[in-house]
């Protein structure tokens, strides 16, 4: 048996401190997408604001309905101290009295106020524009102009060769709500937009494809020359070599945006309020940009050209972007889903 030897004074202190830091650490549960964005969040981003804070994020990955589900589930008991959600179930989320209010400090003044909703219960981290993504190889070799208009999706020229996801994906949704609108309609009104898809798009269609890596991969293989798309998508795609185009329609392209809240009832309100000042902060923003194609929310933020010119940045991008009403679209969601299964595909 061993003889028992005292630890040295100094390293006898290290060890209770060492402890006593462990003791003290408090704990986020974040709930995000997963996928690239979870493994960008986790290696570039968490770390800093983790040692920063003296704290340890949960990541629980999910897609925004799965996280919106997880929160009623959890209504009597929340978990989740913040949430990641897309802007249109993130108005259900605000609806059903998730979001806490965010406190107007740190980085949150920064930000443009197209970001920002919910009554300030609900802030975007990052702008996805919704529009026109194009093979630019078969648009050279055929001698087509770049498209430039919603309207483009009704060229007979690309007869079989168009794919717009379904409306249960918010690209999908998107461009069915902008043709309501190019047609005398809008989300109280969206029979012309279902007349557009029916009479002068549904010719077209090669699929209405749900699958972003399905779409990617078909755009490889040659059977896509346009698609309805999200910027970010088409950055992705074009950082492979594939030659991917990606068009702002000049009637407009639809802001979509990743979107968080710090969620009621949370045993770290503080931690909650510091975590979304830190991502939506200029620095995290560019490095957003960078690694997934957000466009960046915070006015603040600084892009080299070749990369501005490849997201949804600055003022002028930003402030030309639709938006749309999702407290009128989320009433209607059901029924247009139905309608559209039947009519449309």
């Amino acid at each position: 048996m061993k003889p028992f030897r005292a630890l040295p004074l100094a390293l006898l202190s290290t060890a209770l401190w060492a402890v006593s830091a462990q003791a003290d650490q408090r704990t986020l549960y974040l709930a995000g997408y997963g996928g690239s964005t979870e493994t960008i969040l986790k290696e570039k981003v968490l770390p800093k604001w983790e040692k920063a804070n003296n704290a340890k994020v949960v990541y629980i990955p999910g897609n925004s309905t799965t996280t919106l589900a997880k929160l009623q589930a959890q209504r009597n008991n929340q978990e989740i101290d913040v949430a990641f959600i897309d802007d249109g179930p993130m108005e259900q989320a605000l609806a059903l009295g998730f979001c806490e209010k965010i406190e107007n400090k740190g980085s949150i003044p920064e930000v443009y106020d197209n970001a920002k909703f919910g009554n300030g219960r609900a802030i975007g981290f990052g702008f996805i524009a919704t529009g026109l993504t194009y093979n630019k190889k078969m648009f050279q070799d055929n001698g087509w102009a770049e498209p430039t208009s919603w309207h483009d999706l009704e060229d007979k020229k690309y007869k079989g060769k168009v794919v717009v996801p379904p409306i249960t994906n918010g690209y999908g949704l998107l461009a069915l709500v902008m043709h309501a609108k190019l047609n005398g309609g809008g989300e109280s009104k969206i029979d012309p937009g279902f007349d557009a898809f029916i009479e002068r798009i549904g010719p077209n269609i090669l699929t209405f494809e749900p699958s972003s890596g399905k779409l990617s991969e078909m755009f490889q293989s040659g059977d896509v020359a346009l698609a309805v798309w999200g910027s970010s998508r088409a950055k992705a795609l074009a950082g492979t070599g594939f030659p991917a185009g990606f068009v702002y329609p000049k009637e407009g392209a639809v802001a979509l945006m990743a979107a968080t809240c710090p969620v009621v009832n949370s045993d770290v309100p503080d931690l909650a309020q510091s975590f979304i000042q830190y991502l939506v902060s200029a620095e995290v923003q560019a490095l957003l940009a960078e690694a997934t194609g957000f466009g960046p929310v915070n006015k603040n933020t600084k892009l080299a050209p070749e990369l501005a010119a490849s997201v949804p940045f600055g003022p002028e991008k930003v402030g030309k972007m639709v938006s749309v009403d999702y407290s009128i679209i989320n009433k209607q969601r059901e029924k247009w889903t139905k309608r559209w299964n039947r009519t449309v595909e």
